[in-house]
């Protein structure tokens, strides 16, 4: 089985050819003195970290368990003053991306990078994207790139790399449009967001794809169901790729090999930690936390212990593909991702994932829950491409889906929970993954 292209990559990065147990010696060593050497950076040069890390230098640390000893930032700090965290002056940052938080009032967050910083995500896109593309292929990035050091940007510079060639489409607002594009300029690869990319797959002209044609498949910018894979993969015979990120990891954090079993990180500029979401302890490999990430070679504005409100856990068992480097599993949804119904269940997108997308015809789904605690009303939006005939058998279809869910069927059988009538509509169900799909809790009492 091939190797993942993350490890000679980073041990090109760490000069060193040491493989199997020493090569993850070495590269403890190397994470190590960079959270060392990150400390101490931080703590001079941004006034945030100067105050967190009163007394502390990085030399206290003695081994990397030692980074549990260190407070958390989270992304309340951010929001409160990014500029706080700048080590760099203002004229020094390229790129200032503003995220902003979907159904809540919440401050938006400024994420800001150097051009070094950038050319860390453009190099981690070259040597991650060669277990999807070889030389003289040509990929589809349906992504956002028109600005620099936008994603698609840096995709569309790090791809000739390697002697393939990046064909920037950017978000899918037309899909015969882009499926056009797949056919006229032959795309052996595609990069995109989970539902833009099913959008496509179920699309009318879809068929106008030429069996065998897509080669293979990149996720991003959003949680991927199991059930979009599982459609992606049926559609067009094609392995379908995992890529982890967040724009505070720097945009790009791992990605899959061609088991296609748990993102590989890129072990030379990121440190992951998994913790208990509410103690804050580290748990055991294995056992699923919260995904907490420090930036190790960032310049601008370095992060040290970012509570990522992600779910995950270290697989401990080795990767097939015969790599030293973590494994990490998907992430499916956010800590606090979930909503309480009744007095035991928590509902989440993930359950929502994959009870509804498996349903022929839908592509996306708005899902708000009304009320109150006591007495919730479940609303669900289905959207599809079409408004016909066809909408009252896939709000039957949805209906039952979502009356197996455990969460659900309990809830109505206390009494707590009802559905209301579904609704279905065939407009603005596109995604654009700057935000990411979440429950909407509108109760009057959470």
């Amino acid at each position: 089985m091939e190797l993942t292209p993350l490890e000679p990559w980073i041990k090109a990065k760490l000069e060193t050819t040491a493989t199997g147990a020493e090569l993850r010696k070495e590269i403890d060593c190397h994470q190590l003195m960079k959270l060392r050497e990150t400390v101490d950076y931080v703590r001079i040069r941004a006034p945030f970290y100067r105050s967190l890390f009163d007394g502390i230098k990085g030399s206290d640390l003695k081994s990397l368990e030692d980074i549990s000893s260190l407070p958390f930032t989270t992304a309340e700090d951010i929001q409160a003053d990014d500029l706080r965290f700048l080590c760099v002056s203002r004229d020094e940052i390229s790129r200032v991306v503003t995220l902003r938080t979907s159904g809540t009032s919440a401050l938006p967050k400024r994420i800001h990078f150097t051009e070094d910083d950038l050319e860390l995500t453009t190099d981690l896109f070259h040597h991650g994207m060669q277990a999807l593309v070889r030389p003289g292929q040509r990929v589809l990035i349906l992504m956002p790139g028109e600005q620099h050091g936008s994603v698609g940007d840096l995709m569309v510079k790090a791809l000739p790399r390697m002697d393939v060639e990046g064909v920037l489409h950017g978000i899918v607002l037309d899909e015969r449009a882009a499926i056009a594009e797949i056919v006229e300029k032959e795309i052996d690869c595609l990069i995109g967001i989970p539902v833009q990319i099913l959008g496509l797959v179920r699309h009318p002209e879809s068929g106008r794809i030429p069996p065998g044609r897509i080669s293979s498949v990149l996720l991003s910018a959003d949680y991927v169901p199991a059930a979009i894979v599982s459609e992606i993969e049926q559609a067009w015979g094609c392995p379908v790729f995992n890529h982890y990120g967040m724009t505070e990891m720097g945009l790009g954090a791992a990605v899959d090999c061609r088991i296609l079993s748990g993102y590989h990180i890129r072990e030379a500029d990121l440190l992951f930690e998994i913790v208990d979401p509410d103690t804050g302890m580290p748990v055991p490999d294995g056992v699923a936390g919260e995904v907490v990430v420090t930036t190790l070679t960032r310049k601008g504005m370095p992060l040290v212990r970012y509570r990522s409100g992600d779910l995950s856990r270290f697989i401990p068992e080795p990767c097939p593909c015969g790599t030293i480097l973590k494994r990490l599993e998907w992430v499916r949804g956010r800590i606090k991702g979930g909503v309480p119904i009744g007095d035991r269940f928590m509902l989440t997108v993930a359950d929502l994932d994959e009870a509804l997308f498996s349903l022929p015809g839908l592509l996306n789904f708005y899902t708000e829950v009304r009320g109150s605690r006591e007495k919730s009303i479940l609303h669900v939006k289905l959207y599809c491409g079409t408004v016909d005939e066809r909408n009252a058998a896939l709000s039957s279809e949805a209906v039952r889906a979502l009356e197996n869910l455990a969460a659900v069927r309990a809830g109505i059988e206390q009494g707590s929970l009802t559905l209301a009538p579904m609704e279905i509509s065939c407009e603005n169900w596109i995604s654009t993954g700057s935000i990411k799909r979440k429950i909407i809790d509108a109760r009057e009492e959470k």
